[in-house]
C-alpha cells in the first residue's frame, strides 16, 4: 500500500507542476555517483526546483540562494546535513589518516555539500536500491519512509530502522530536534558498522 501511495502522489505531482516525461532517473541535488543517498519527501518551492527532473550539483552560492528566498526549514536541512556528512567524512578521514576536509562544517556546507563530487545526493525521487551495493541510502523520516516500497526494515529504536543488506537506514527528519548532533552520532555509527559487516 505504501508504495502504491507514493507512486500515485508521483503521478499527481507530475500533472499538478506539468511535468511532460515521467522520468524515474535521480532527481535531485549531488551526482549519482556519491556513495550516500538521502531521500526526502519535499523539494524548495522557488525557481525551477519544483519541476526539477534532474540529478546536478549545487553550484557556490546555490545553498545561500536558496535559504534566503524560503523558509527556515531549509537552512535547517542543509545545516543538519553539512554537519552530518563533516562528521561522518571527518571519522572516514581519521581512520585513513587523510586531511582533505573544510575546518568546519559551514565550510564543508559553502563548499561541498551536495555539489558535483560530493559524497552524498538529496534526492526527490524514489529510491532504488539493491541487496550487496556499497551505496547507503537514508531516508528523511518514518512518516515519508511509510509511503515508500522499500525492503523490511527492522527498527532499533523511535528514531532509526535499517536494512543491512540493502544498507537502508530510515533517519530521523533533518531537523536540529530530530537528527540532534547526539543522533548524528549514533547514525554514524550505525554506518561505520554496516561498512564493516557488508
Amino acid at each position: 500500500m505504501g508504495a502504491l501511495h507514493h507512486e500515485c502522489a508521483h503521478y499527481v505531482y507530475i500533472l499538478e507542476n506539468n511535468v511532460t516525461e515521467i522520468n524515474f532517473s535521480p532527481v535531485g541535488f549531488g551526482t549519482d555517483e556519491s556513495p550516500i543517498k538521502i531521500y526526502i519527501a519535499n523539494r524548495p518551492p522557488i525557481d525551477d526546483y519544483p519541476r526539477m527532473n534532474e540529478l546536478r550539483g549545487f553550484v557556490p552560492g546555490e545553498i545561500d540562494h536558496i535559504v534566503r528566498h524560503t523558509s527556515n526549514h531549509w537552512r535547517k536541512v542543509f545545516n543538519v546535513y553539512a554537519k552530518f556528512l563533516f562528521d561522518w567524512e571527518n571519522s572516514r578521514e581519521t581512520a585513513t589518516g587523510g586531511t582533505d576536509l573544510p575546518d568546519t562544517w559551514q565550510a564543508y556546507r559553502d563548499t561541498r555539500l551536495f555539489q558535483p563530487a560530493s559524497i552524498a545526493a538529496l534526492l526527490f525521487s524514489i529510491p532504488q536500491v539493491h541487496a550487496k551495493h556499497s551505496t547507503f541510502h537514508l531516508v528523511a523520516g518514518k512518516t515519508y519512509a511509510a509511503t515508500l516500497d522499500l525492503p523490511p526494515l527492522t527498527w532499533l529504536d523511535n528514531h532509526f530502522a535499517i536494512n543491512e543488506n540493502h544498507r537502508v537506514i530510515v533517519t530521523p527528519y533533518p531537523d536540529y530536534r530530530q537528527l540532534s548532533n547526539a543522533r548524528i552520532a549514533t547514525l554514524i555509527a550505525l554506518m561505520e558498522t554496516v561498512s564493516q559487516r557488508t
